[in-house]
């Protein structure tokens, strides 16, 4: 099977208000790896449900699904990070 194309990989979650458990199915390799690790370290939480050779079915709970609000950094502060960083790196150098 050749590579697929970016529109390709994709992820679908799936969970209903009935069940506790979501359902993951992806296509993505980097969200596989990333799963994989949670199936590894946790295997009572989360688990493979199937796989072929271009994507894999994963089952978890649903409250293991998160939305977040994007970050706000005041001008001040991303300043203040910026010079971290600058300094940071000057130190490896």
């Amino acid at each position: 099977m050749g590579s697929l194309s970016k529109y390709e990989q994709e992820t679908v979650i799936n969970f209903n208000a009935g069940e506790q458990t979501a359902i993951v199915y992806t296509r993505d390799k980097a969200v596989m790896r990333r799963i994989d690790a949670l199936v590894i370290e946790f295997p009572d939480v989360y688990r493979l449900v199937s796989e072929t050779d271009i994507d894999k079915t994963y089952s978890m709970p649903k409250s293991h699904i998160s939305y977040r609000k994007p970050r706000r950094l005041s001008d001040e502060c991303r300043e203040h990070k910026r010079e971290q960083m600058t300094r940071y790196n000057s130190r490896d150098s």
